[in-house]
């Protein structure tokens, strides 16, 4: 029902709310009972002097009971809802926020901070599992206990120890115990350091980092410079992350090549910035055009995406994260569809998901033989995938798939996939 027709809702549920009888509001409002109920119940419209009265009799904005709560408010109340798997009455959302839009506030206000307490704890699950400083200090914290309690179990022992092996025990205590305190400061000092100040754990995200600090999108190489231009231009990071950063930009300016800028965005509008389409426009793979996506400038006109690509092996090997979605580099969810596209080669799949906070995106994948084939040499895949956020509805979608950054992070109890208890669970 349009927001406007709720009106005489918004009305009952202020009277409600100040214990007003429906009939002495009416005779108040100099209109009978009868037609007060019509008007309560969405069945007479109300506008003008009628609704100017009954507003003030209530203490209430107009523009309150003709509009209802905010649409900022709504959004965030259906997103608040999502995270709990849809429970809540979405459609008493309006209502609710109009009748209380103080407790409506705090639960959005709310919502969002477990959106973002999740999204920190993913980040903090991925570190424990693959970030060598945090396992490194968990390891010396670990040993140090362990040395600590082996000691202590020789001399509450049965069998008697003499005096100078006693003095030998103590001192390793000790030893130990002055251990386990470095080693306990260190790994609070890596527990606690902000995220931003951290030093990239590996190669890769290195280098997603400073392709996120240029945009994703690299003028330089758009205008036809080498990748070693580039390099310099962007620090010339040496060691591994330099080699993974050569190796993308190496991509990047075979795409831009193929599909030049101009090109491309008249290719978008013109077909909707539907990637196959685009491709047959293009005359280029579909790989290509979902790669070339991601790197397109911001503007009013282009989509807003993320973008995944990974080996046969499922690794990760770039991904832009998208409106705040990011897909975990380790333990991922195998529900997402370019892990089904790595079964099927060549063949394109397009399924809209939806993640855990009610965000839905528009997923497009294709995994492609790299390289020549070669006879009796397994061919070496690589998929890509590109995230479209908020898609509008088309054809061939599907229903939208639930999926999640990976099983340790997602909320989603009821998962025939998942292979680990979550920790955001209870």
């Amino acid at each position: 029902m349009p927001q406007r027709q709720l009106t005489g809702s918004r009305i009952r549920a202020r009277r409600l709310d100040q214990r007003i009888r429906q009939s002495d509001l009416a005779v108040r409002a100099g209109i009978s009972p009868s037609y007060l109920n019509l008007i309560e119940h969405n069945r007479r419209s109300i506008a003008g002097k009628l609704l100017n009265d009954l507003a003030r009799l209530l203490d209430v904005d107009p523009a309150v009971l003709t509009q209802g709560a905010d649409n900022v408010l709504l959004t965030g109340l259906a997103a608040a809802a999502a995270q709990t798997g849809g429970s809540a009455a979405v459609d008493r959302a309006e209502e609710f926020a109009g009748r209380f839009p103080g407790w409506a506030n705090l639960v959005v206000t709310q919502a969002a901070e477990v959106a973002a307490l999740r999204s920190r704890v993913q980040a903090l699950g991925d570190r424990l599992t693959h970030d060598p400083g945090l396992g490194l200090a968990l390891h010396a914290v670990i040993s140090a206990v362990t040395s600590i309690r082996a000691t202590a179990g020789i001399l509450v022992g049965a069998d008697r120890v003499d005096a100078d092996w006693q003095r030998r025990f103590h001192q390793n205590i000790h030893d130990d115990a002055q251990r386990l305190t470095d080693s306990s400061q260190a790994l609070i000092r890596t527990l606690e350091a902000p995220p931003d100040a951290a030093a990239p754990r590996d190669p890769l995200e290195a280098t997603m980092r400073l392709l996120s600090l240029a945009g994703w999108h690299l003028p330089l190489i758009e205008a036809g410079a080498s990748v070693a231009m580039q390099l310099a231009a962007m620090g010339d990071p040496q060691g591994a992350t330099g080699l993974v950063l050569a190796d993308l930009l190496a991509t990047y300016r075979d795409d831009a090549a193929a599909m030049p800028l101009d090109r491309t965005i008249a290719a978008g509008a013109k077909d909707g910035w539907e990637p196959a389409a685009m491709a047959m426009t293009l005359d280029v793979p579909l790989a290509t055009v979902l790669r070339r996506l991601a790197t397109l400038p911001d503007g009013p006109d282009v989509p807003v995406v993320g973008l995944v690509v990974i080996d046969g092996a499922g690794v990760q090997l770039f991904q832009r994260p998208v409106a705040g979605f990011t897909l975990s580099g380790h333990g991922a969810c195998p529900l997402w569809p370019i892990y089904q596209a790595l079964t099927n080669p060549a063949v394109p799949l397009r399924r809209d998901v939806d993640v855990p906070g009610g965000q839905r995106l528009r997923a497009y994948a294709v995994a492609e033989v790299c390289g020549q084939p070669r006879f009796d040499v397994p061919p070496l895949l690589r998929a890509t995938m590109l995230l479209v956020a908020d898609p509008e509805s088309g054809p061939g979608a599907g229903p939208p798939l639930p999926v999640g950054p990976g099983c340790r992070v997602c909320p989603r109890a009821d998962c025939a996939a998942r292979r680990e208890p979550s920790i955001l669970a209870g």
